[in-house]
């Protein structure tokens, strides 16, 4: 359930819910996509070939690599890099995007 939210001028995300920053080529980031729309979490899609700030936003998150994906869990929650789903699950949780016995 991807939705489009617009990003800061320096690329970061803007809203309260989940952003997820990847491309559409990449493994990991499916998977990622794959499980918030298992669990019907709604979530922003940036992809990052697409804008060179979220690139930089991203790398600037990771010492300088570009690491995707990279999700930033609620407005100044968790920002995750390439997290197993086991990782974006309890994040989830935490940030109270995830009922606790999902």
């Amino acid at each position: 359930m991807a939705e489009t939210f617009p990003i800061a001028a320096d690329g970061g995300p803007t809203g309260d819910g989940i952003t997820v920053y990847g491309a559409t080529w990449c493994g990991d980031t499916s998977r990622s996509r794959a499980l918030l729309d298992r669990l019907a979490v709604s979530y922003a899609f940036v992809d990052v070939d697409r804008s060179a700030a979220a690139s930089r936003w991203v790398q600037a998150q990771n010492d300088g690599n570009r690491s995707l994906p990279t999700i930033r869990v609620g407005r100044g929650g968790a920002t995750l890099t390439e997290p197993s789903d086991d990782e974006l699950l309890a994040a989830l949780r935490d940030g109270g995007f995830a009922p606790t016995g999902s």
